[in-house]
């Protein structure tokens, strides 16, 4: 005797009925999906204005530009998410890695929990989503990327990528950490030496802006001036032929969110069962990720960009569950994967 329903209606029709059902709501969605070559276009374009809007409106202090002045304001306690600079007269809040300096430095002050504090609720929330979308040296890489000349990928030299991408650490370690912590150990205060003497978002946000409208500013630029506008000369060449270079291989902010990738709740999701190893997510990616092995490694911004690309719609990106894994599947005999 065949099994059946309530209703007296065989199983293999309830199953034949979801499968429908099931197909029938895959066909809608599929229809409010925008064509495959407009999704980049549109992410890009989504995106762009989202960090513009958010470095405008992070960086309104009119009067700070037109006065070569610094916002001294109740917010400037607040650390912005991204690397904006301290120092920027237009600048509402503060940078995070140059709290942390200074907190280090000051032998007279323990370190700061609220520093580390925002630094972990960031990081564990949308890990480098703040690179992609909320940094604005980063927005400014983006833009010159964009200019029409030979591009350059230097994660084509395996070996020379590995090692590069093992620079923000060490920077993170010396700069950030050590040398403003030593002279603290014999009473002495340090300084914040990565934001004095690397920082290049710190020269064109803060140094080129405040010495453009202050003279006496401009009187007292030395060579540490010089050398800070040749670094941020480097960085800006380099990223119109390199994607993100100073997001890739030197910024030791990205580097403590990086920390966070695989388990802030914001990440990339990847449907394996759906995935054909077409390849477009690692092409496009502008961090030389590879995605469907790898999608929530340290170098991830974020971006959304290998979802946008990806034909099969294997790829998320967005708030959900730890696991890599999109979705389950239903196989052809109606049993879950």
């Amino acid at each position: 005797m065949s099994s059946s329903s309530g209703a007296g209606r065989p199983s293999s029709a309830w199953v034949a009925s979801a499968s429908v059902e099931e197909g029938t709501v895959a066909s809608r969605k599929e229809k409010t999906r925008l064509p495959f070559k407009q999704r980049l276009p549109r992410q890009k374009k989504q995106r762009t204005w989202f960090q513009g809007l958010f470095v405008l409106g992070t960086n309104s202090y009119l009067a700070g530009f037109l006065q070569g002045k610094i916002y001294q304001g109740p917010l400037k306690n607040a650390c912005l998410p991204g690397l904006n600079c301290y120092s920027c007269p237009g600048s509402l809040g503060s940078c995070p890695l140059g709290a942390l300096q200074g907190s280090i430095s000051n032998p007279n002050q323990q370190i700061s929990f609220y520093v580390l504090g925002f630094l972990t609720l960031v990081g564990g929330l949308v890990g480098r989503a703040v690179c992609g979308w909320a940094c604005p040296f980063g927005l400014i890489q983006d833009w010159l990327h964009k200019i029409p000349t030979p591009k350059w990928k230097p994660e084509q030299k395996e070996l020379l990528h590995k090692l590069l991408l093992q620079l923000k650490y060490l920077l993170l370690l010396f700069f950030v950490v050590l040398l403003p912590f030593l002279p603290t150990i014999s009473g002495q205060y340090g300084d914040v030496y990565f934001c004095k003497y690397i920082c290049p978002s710190g020269t064109l946000l803060a140094g080129i802006p405040l010495l453009a409208v202050n003279e006496q500013l401009r009187a007292l630029a030395g060579w540490l001036f010089s050398w800070k506008g040749l670094l941020l000369f480097i960085f800006l060449s380099l990223s119109v032929q390199i994607s993100r270079p100073f997001c890739r291989y030197v910024c030791p902010l990205g580097a403590i969110y990086g920390f966070f990738n695989r388990i802030s709740l914001y990440r990339v999701r990847v449907d394996h069962a759906a995935c054909t190893s077409c390849g477009n997510c690692t092409r496009q990616c502008p961090m030389a990720v590879t995605v469907p092995f790898d999608p929530n490694t340290a170098e991830c911004i974020r971006c959304g960009e290998c979802a946008a690309v990806c034909p099969t719609h294997a790829i998320q990106v967005g708030f959900g569950p730890l696991n890599e894994v999109e979705a389950k599947h239903v196989d052809q005999s109606g049993e879950t994967a």
